[in-house]
């Protein structure tokens, strides 16, 4: 059975011919389409109108919103907090960058769980050199649950003030006015800062797949929580109350979840009114990725068992992200073995979407450090969908346990 479906109307005269007439004729032709086709491309057309609610209507908040300067000087005391597991190598590299911050009062709490590499040596001398370096221990221990989330827990018990800033080992600050910029805000309502980290950049696939995938997440969690919907934050640069942890109890909702020390805590108690976010790029902060596509993998692996607990409203809203965007790409694989019309409409459609966001995320990738991958930008977005899509279907049907070292 075949339809109707769209017009495409073109002179058909000469422009000389047309300056003589007085009304000029207009000639078209008719675009005949079966009916599944017309199906097809509509359900095509819809997932383009659902991706274009994120792009246009959250990602482009982050885009247009300005960029507040780092306060010149420092309101309150803050603790930092770096949990270290075998990781003498970027603790030897990074840490003097964190204990040398412009700040006049702050700490630095590494917390050493259980290490092996001379980690245990290193942090003794260096407590010795520096007044605001605070190491706590733990040892091996069959009477509790080893992992992060017990890590985090005693680094903050550990804390001296309030307002806690966290890090990993193998990061480093952009500037030494990080921590201005992520000290507790003049609001006191605000207890929750989420800042944001690149991955160094590195001449490889892997390494352009990493930082392209880490933008993305970082787009989608600063942008909702300009929206008011706050979801998670990553614990390579951001910052919370200690009060705020024990009055809810720390961890003790997800204690059993290897991950999600940063996600699950804040996507548990963040909220519009609690929650603020930094750009400034002198308060990004930089970390080493992966090397090894297993080792991507796991980590990855890692995060998709965390967000499999989130609240129901986040999940709902970030897996219809992901479902309509693979069904755009199905539906568009699918539209490629019909007529040569319903072809042409699809690769339209195709064309709309990566012209609008063409507009919006070269921007953001150079506004959160990665200006080097704008030119890659749709080769990327399609290489991280299939990426992503078979990390989950792996997720899904490979072995349970992961360790976060």
């Amino acid at each position: 059975m075949r339809a109707y479906f769209c017009l495409i109307f073109y002179p058909h005269k000469s422009d000389l011919q047309i300056k003589n007439e007085k009304f000029a004729p207009i000639y078209f032709t008719i675009v005949i389409l079966t009916l599944l086709e017309i199906i097809l491309l509509s359900i095509l057309a819809f997932c383009l109108l659902v991706q274009l609610y994120y792009v246009l209507l959250v990602h482009l908040k982050l885009a247009n919103v300005s960029i507040e300067e780092i306060p010149l000087s420092a309101q309150k005391p803050l603790s930092v907090i770096v949990c270290a597991r075998n990781e003498i190598v970027n603790l030897a590299q990074y840490l003097p960058a964190l204990l040398s911050q412009d700040y006049p009062e702050f700490e630095v709490v590494v917390v050493n769980d259980r290490s092996w590499d001379g980690t245990e040596d290193f942090l003794e001398q260096l407590e010795k050199k520096h007044r605001n370096l605070k190491v706590v221990k733990i040892l091996d221990n069959d009477k509790f649950i080893a992992g992060k989330k017990f890590a985090v827990t005693m680094g903050i018990k550990a804390a001296k003030y309030d307002w806690l800033v966290f890090t990993d080992a193998d990061c480093t600050p952009a500037s030494e006015h990080w921590l201005k910029d992520m000290q507790q805000p003049a609001d006191e309502n605000t207890e929750i800062v989420l800042g944001y980290s690149p991955y160094i950049k590195k001449r490889s696939l892997l390494n352009a797949l990493i930082r392209f995938e880490t933008f993305f997440t970082a787009v989608n969690y600063l942008a909702f929580a300009l929206k008011g919907m706050p979801y998670m934050g990553v614990g390579r640069n951001m910052a919370y109350k200690k009060s705020l942890f024990f009055k809810n109890k720390g961890f003790a909702a997800h204690m059993h979840i290897p991950s999600g020390d940063d996600d699950l805590f804040v996507n548990a108690h963040a909220n519009k009114y609690n929650t603020e976010i930094r750009l400034h790029p002198d308060s990004h902060v930089w970390s080493e990725p992966n090397n090894t596509w297993g080792g991507y993998l796991r980590q990855k692996k890692r995060h998709f068992g965390a967000g499999k607990f989130y609240k129901s409203k986040h999940k709902f809203i970030l897996s219809l992200q992901i479902v309509f965007q693979f069904l755009f790409y199905a539906f568009f694989a699918t539209c490629m073995f019909f007529s040569r019309e319903a072809q042409y409409v699809a690769l339209g459609i195709l064309g709309l979407s990566i012209i609008i966001r063409c507009f919006i995320y070269p921007k953001l990738l150079k506004r959160l450090n990665y200006s080097d991958l704008r030119w890659w930008f749709p080769i990327l977005d399609l290489l991280l969908f299939l990426f992503l899509t078979l990390n989950g279907f792996l997720a899904l049907f490979g072995k349970k346990k992961v360790n976060w070292k």
